[in-house]
């Protein structure tokens, strides 16, 4: 079921029972496996020659070394495919019929639907000094009921980035992380640009995207306004993803696209073409306008927030995490895996080799582009502001309908409260399997 790491080594003839996913190994098939080990299985959701694949291969020899005689992680990799399938595909088998190895890998935002549909448990053993080493950001993420699922090594954020250029011709001056603008101060700070840009140009690059995205970029208008989507134990939409709150940032929406500051359809590379003052986008965004726009006067300025805001944590979060699945019976060596490769070390590799954030304090301390500049921005963002997304077993459905809201009132002149109602509707009906 796993896939064999290393050369196959038929030295051994008999058979030992494992502890974890109660497999059946044969002694010396594994490279550097050894009887008195404790055999871990764990699948990956990426390509193995990537250099995200890398990454994870390299935490896991490094592991292995650490522990030898003890324990042994074994790493199967499973990509996903372009519609996300492949992956998890192969999760869904795995949970039909019972084959799930002791550790998968589990997309942020899905961690409360993991653990209401029984396929992953509590970690083990996870002390509070344990959980000061990460982010909030990231504990949160992984805490259900009040109980840690999931670590992760890696972290997300998003940024509003700015030309430099036209925001100076504009005569803006850009406020600190901790005193953003508000809505009414964004729009006119929108005026101000529109004066000094081209008839065709916009102030801001920021359609709707299609996908995770729009819900990535934009809730945080929902949360800096005092709104949500669920409820705190994920279970009601009803007076949360349909509150005055949430009327009140469509509202704001349209007045922007009404009033130009951002266009009905995408244009393509509108700001890298510095034909757009803003745009908000991950973190990517700062290599790829290096790589691509070097002579770009790139600027990272703070979300703007609603006009009440009160400093709430309100910025976007989230990515890939560990988790035990319910077929593992030795949590506890499952756990010292998942604390090893959501780890410092763990972290400064993936970090090094793919660009991503991490997710535990001291690897932002060892890693060199964080110390200043934009990625400082990012990372200080993350820290202060970092707020998960919607915590719910049916948060697909959350994230489809939002995007969905979004592109019917405000692309499409719907009415907003039929719309939103329906969305309701619609969420409820999935969430009331779980009630």
């Amino acid at each position: 079921m796993t896939k064999k790491i290393g050369s196959i080594l038929l030295i051994f003839t008999f058979i030992i029972s494992l502890v974890g996913c109660e497999k059946k190994i044969e002694t010396g098939s594994i490279s550097g496996f050894d009887e008195n080990e404790e055999y871990i299985s764990m699948w990956i959701h990426t390509i193995e020659n990537t250099p995200e694949g890398e990454a994870y291969k390299k935490s896991v020899d490094l592991f292995n070394k650490k522990y030898n005689g003890k324990y042994f992680l074994d790493i199967e990799f499973i990509p996903r495919n372009e519609n996300g399938g492949g992956y998890s595909d192969k999760i869904n088998a795995g949970v039909m019929s019972g084959d799930l190895p002791d550790i998968i890998t589990v997309d942020g935002p899905n961690v409360s639907a993991y653990v209401a549909n029984n396929i992953i448990q509590p970690l083990e053993g996870v002390s509070e000094k344990d959980k000061s080493v990460y982010l909030d950001s990231i504990i949160e993420q992984g805490t259900v009921n009040n109980k840690l699922y999931t670590l992760g090594a890696m972290e997300s954020s998003v940024g509003l980035y700015y030309n430099k250029d036209i925001i100076e011709k504009a005569g803006v001056e850009i406020p600190s992380m901790n005193d953003p603008w508000t809505w009414d101060e964004f729009y006119e700070v929108c005026e101000k640009i529109k004066n000094v840009i081209p008839e065709n140009d916009y102030p801001i690059d920021m359609t709707f995207p299609s996908g995770e995205s729009t819900i990535y970029y934009y809730a945080p208008f929902i949360w800096s306004n005092g709104g949500d989507f669920v409820s705190k134990d994920g279970l009601t939409v009803d007076g949360y993803f349909n509150s005055e709150k949430t009327y009140e940032t469509v509202d704001y929406f349209k007045k922007l696209l009404d009033n130009k500051m951002f266009s009905k359809t995408k244009i393509e590379n509108l700001f890298q073409l510095e034909r757009a003052a803003f745009k908000f986008d991950g973190a990517w965004l700062v290599n790829n306008m290096k790589t691509s726009y070097p002579d770009f006067n790139l600027g990272i300025a703070p979300y703007p927030v609603g006009n009440d805001w009160n400093q709430e944590k309100y910025t976007p979060t989230g990515s890939w995490t560990y988790a035990v699945s319910t077929n593992c019976t030795n949590v506890s060596a499952a756990t010292e895996a998942v604390k090893w490769l959501s780890g410092v070390e763990s972290g400064v590799i993936l970090s090094e080799l793919t660009g991503n954030m991490p997710s535990t304090y001291e690897a932002y301390d060892r890693l060199p582009q964080f110390k200043d500049g934009l990625y400082e921005f990012l990372k200080e963002q993350l820290i202060t502001y970092g707020h998960p997304r919607p915590k719910t077993p049916v948060y697909p459905q959350v994230s489809e309908q939002y995007q969905r809201s979004l592109e019917d009132i405000v692309l499409n002149n719907k009415d907003k409260k039929d719309t939103i109602e329906y969305s309701v509707e619609r969420i409820d009906a999935k969430l009331k399997r779980y009630r």
